[in-house]
């Protein structure tokens, strides 16, 4: 079962991090490469412990969908969402916020089991684990310019 962990300093609170990251308007935005959209669940705002958002996007030129639900959160400082509904066997992904002096420390861990056993770790080594570690990443960069551009605007209004 491969791990995925990824750590990104962002200078904005912790408070914010933590909204962003569970906001499905902004999940659709920093997803757009994929297409992904919510189409049945939880289709805006922010996710709450127990709610259930349906994903489609299109991996691989192939549109698929993932339902995902929300089984634990800590606010601001942690939520997990597992897939109950999708292309893996199964996954689990640990959301946590480090607060630092001078802003937030996102921990993403994803844990997932491919399908279709032995081919499903082979299809792991060649270029799944690859593509969702670059899909994690690209989204966690995202994420730290809206949280520091919305840090930006809201440290510049308090000038006014």
């Amino acid at each position: 079962m491969p791990t995925i962990t990824h750590k990104q300093f962002i200078q904005a609170p912790v408070e914010i991090c933590f909204d962003l990251a569970r906001d499905v308007d902004i999940h659709t935005k920093t997803t757009a490469e994929t297409k992904e959209k919510a189409v049945d669940g939880v289709t805006t705002g922010l996710l709450e412990e127990g709610d259930t958002v349906t994903w489609e996007a299109t991996h691989f030129g192939i549109k698929q969908r993932l339902t995902a639900k929300v089984t634990h959160m800590e606010k601001p400082f942690e939520f997990v969402d597992i897939m109950i509904k999708g292309a893996f066997s199964s996954f689990t992904h640990k959301h946590q916020f480090v607060e630092r002096d001078d802003g937030t420390l996102m921990i993403d861990t994803f844990k997932y089991k491919s399908p279709f056993g032995l081919f499903g770790v082979i299809a792991d080594k060649l270029f799944l684990e690859k593509y969702m570690r670059e899909f994690i990443i690209h989204r966690s960069i995202e994420l730290k310019k809206i949280a520091e551009n919305i840090e930006c605007i809201q440290s510049h209004n308090k000038e006014i």
